[in-house]
């Protein structure tokens, strides 16, 4: 048995992905179709023997023109694979069919998704409902309907294979102050602040963030943390989580990150998207105005004067919420 599943948009989406992966890995061999931004994350899932990455035109945002050599470059490459089945994993905003229909074009026998426009004869299995429930058991629904299971002992939580050492020597706490879309991230001030008020709590803290947030982990580090900003590959990262405390971070891939090692998170989490569906799945702290003006409009640039939902959250209530996970791990 040979399984595409396919998980396009970012490195967070591909993590919440996993367990899905694991029980079409339970089966044979899972080859992952992914975007760039998510290529990180995949070549971390256990189960998953190959990774094929595309930037797909209908889900990257900023989204690449629609060129004819490259669809038909990708339906060449998906029959190649010669797969037997494929879970098409998209969000609650996204739609399958459109990847159903190369995968067709493909020879795919077999396409199982959750779609509710109407598919035709693009998906063979088809979940019609959008449960409001946590997205990786919403995937892991997804890989169920094709008739996978996860292997015995495998309680379905995020994993990821066994990250590097970090050169870091705990105790510490990780603050992680970038997000992939900037209606998701806590303003840099009170980052800064946060790292004050944890340092003068007795914590060493460490920030982290990308290659292209190095200005920003500079600023919110100040004084009082320590700069990691651009110095850790994703692997490496993981590896740093691991060891940490806890973490405060927004809604965005390290999250999901920490979960995946079992870390505790402070989610500074914006209410554009639902946290019944992309809370950190697993041991956190939820802070932020979840009924906030910009609930649910899975705005990328915040749409309320003075980012309320998040920036009424205190340095002080953040090093209380360290406070009640230190010590809480999976």
């Amino acid at each position: 048995m040979r399984t595409i599943v396919a998980r396009l948009d970012n490195d967070g989406d591909v993590l919440l992905a996993g367990p899905a992966v694991r029980a079409a890995a339970h089966a044979g061999e899972v080859v992952l179709l992914c975007g760039h931004s998510g290529a990180q994350a995949a070549e971390l899932l256990p189960g998953v023997q190959r990774v094929v990455r595309w930037d797909c035109p209908w889900i990257t945002n900023p989204a690449p023109e629609v060129r004819n050599p490259d669809i038909e470059g990708m339906v060449a490459l998906l029959k190649g694979i010669r797969a037997d089945v494929a879970l098409v994993l998209t969000s609650f905003h996204q739609s399958p069919l459109p990847l159903a229909l190369l995968l067709k074009l493909a020879g795919v026998p077999k396409v199982v998704a959750r779609s509710t426009d109407y598919p035709g004869s693009l998906l063979d299995v088809r979940l019609r409902d959008d449960p409001d429930i946590p997205e990786a058991e919403r995937a892991l629904q997804v890989a169920r309907a094709a008739g996978f299971e996860l292997p015995p002992g495998d309680d379905g939580r995020l994993a990821i294979v066994a990250p590097p050492e970090p050169g870091e020597i705990g105790p510490y706490v990780v603050v992680h102050p970038g997000a992939s879309v900037p209606a998701r991230a806590w303003s840099p001030d009170r980052c800064a602040q946060a790292v004050t008020a944890l340092a003068q709590a007795g914590h060493r803290v460490l920030v982290t963030g990308g290659p292209n947030e190095t200005a920003l982990t500079k600023h919110v580090a100040g004084a009082h943390g320590v700069d990691l900003g651009g110095r850790t590959t994703f692997a490496e990262l993981a590896g740093l989580l691991a060891r940490a405390d806890a973490v405060v971070v927004g809604n965005t891939g390290p999250a999901h990150l920490a979960a995946a090692v079992g870390t505790p998170v402070v989610s500074l989490f914006s209410p554009v998207v639902p946290a019944s569906r992309w809370a950190p799945h697993g041991p956190h702290v939820l802070l932020g105005d979840q009924d906030a003006p910009c609930r649910d409009s899975r705005a990328r640039e915040c749409p309320v004067p003075g980012h309320p939902c998040l920036d009424r959250v205190t340095a002080d209530r953040v090093v209380a919420a360290v406070a009640d996970l230190v010590g809480v791990r999976t």
